[in-house]
């Protein structure tokens, strides 16, 4: 698995421990709906500041979503 399978998988576990829809995290962090579920899938190499954005609407660190 790669960094951005990983990286992917960690939003999704994240988002699903908050109990909220890929639709629902994608308008707190600021991105287009239809690019998260791309994110999720491991098929996107995002920017550092869609990484942010992730990290402020899930409500952690940014180191968060690096951890294994």
């Amino acid at each position: 698995m790669d960094i951005k399978e990983r990286f992917g998988n960690k939003i999704k576990e994240l988002r699903k421990l908050k109990g909220i829809s890929q639709e629902k995290l994608a308008n707190l962090a600021e991105i287009d709906r239809t690019y998260l579920p791309t994110i999720e899938k491991g098929e996107r190499n995002v920017s550092i500041e869609v990484v942010e954005k992730l990290a402020k609407a899930l409500d952690v660190k940014v180191k968060d979503l690096f951890d294994e």
